[in-house]
């Protein structure tokens, strides 16, 4: 049986999972995609409701962002459950 894994970054999933509506609930989303909580939280510090709306279900759209893909080169050699804050989106 194949090991679940994370939508966003496709490391193992480990004991704390969240679920990612990648058409956000308040633009209509019903499907959830299974996230580590750090991949979640970078994902919405990364993007408005509207940016993740346009890329929907697909996870290597939302990976072409250069701070993204800074968050997934950096988190990709830790372990299922690692953790830390994350920095919040800089207003522009």
């Amino acid at each position: 049986m194949e090991e679940p894994s994370c939508w966003l970054c496709a490391r193992p999933l480990g004991r704390r999972v969240e679920q990612h509506h990648p058409v956000p609930k308040s633009r209509g989303g019903r499907e959830t995609r299974a996230v580590h909580l750090i991949c979640h939280r970078a994902l919405h510090a990364t993007f408005s409701n509207k940016e993740l709306e346009k890329a929907g279900d697909d996870p290597a759209a939302l990976a072409r962002n250069p701070e993204l893909a800074r968050f997934l080169a950096w988190v990709a050699g830790k372990p299922a459950d690692f953790h830390a804050p994350t920095r919040r989106r800089r207003k522009p």
